[in-house]
């Protein structure tokens, strides 16, 4: 389970291929405090450390994972957003995040507020989610607030803090997201399909 508020931006420093599964190293000021067999997001993917130096540790991704998110374009240099679970007892910062991206989305258009930005991402509708204005949405692991909503895009607003402390500034037009939605609003969603 995790918040959505990003501990810490790493690198990739190694992917490789084995067999279905891709082993992806990845270099972090976090990398001393981890252990084998912690859960970490990876812009938004919760993956289990499988090993670690003071330096950097390794994560495996299964061909589901790969398939569903963004993790199959990554490459080396890259670099991705980190949180490690929460604790219980902490402050929910952000809003609970399972690290189950749901689907990709597209960034669509990037507006300059004078101060701030406003991305406006789109999904394809095919699987069911759903955004509401004042709610929840999880954009490569960042926890953040719909401004708008319609069908199938919605806006998100980014202060300066979050463009400069997470990989919102790699973020350009085309750019492929990892999106994870509400889990209230898919619960919610489902009771309410049947009737």
């Amino acid at each position: 389970m995790f918040t959505g508020i990003i501990e810490t931006i790493g690198k990739i420093s190694g992917l490789t291929q084995d067999g279905g599964n891709i082993h992806i190293e990845i270099e972090s000021e976090i990398a001393s405090e981890l252990k084998v067999d912690q859960s970490v997001a990876h812009n938004g993917i919760c993956l289990t450390v499988v090993s670690c130096t003071t330096k950097s540790y390794v994560v495996t991704a299964i061909n589901e994972t790969i398939s569903k998110t963004t993790l199959g374009s990554w490459k080396e240099t890259d670099q991705i957003n980190l949180e490690r679970g929460m604790k219980l007892g902490d402050r929910l910062d952000g809003h609970i995040v399972q690290g189950h991206i749901d689907q990709i989305g597209t960034c669509v258009h990037i507006h300059d507020a004078d101060g701030s930005w406003v991305y406006t991402f789109e999904y394809a509708t095919n699987f069911g989610n759903v955004t509401i204005e004042k709610g929840s949405i999880t954009i490569n692991g960042v926890s953040l607030t719909v401004v708008s909503s319609s069908v199938n895009k919605f806006s998100v607003a980014i202060i300066p803090f979050t463009f400069e402390n997470t990989t919102f500034q790699d973020i350009k037009l085309a750019t492929k997201v990892n999106l994870e939605f509400d889990i209230v609003g898919k619960y919610v969603k489902r009771l309410t399909q049947a009737y």
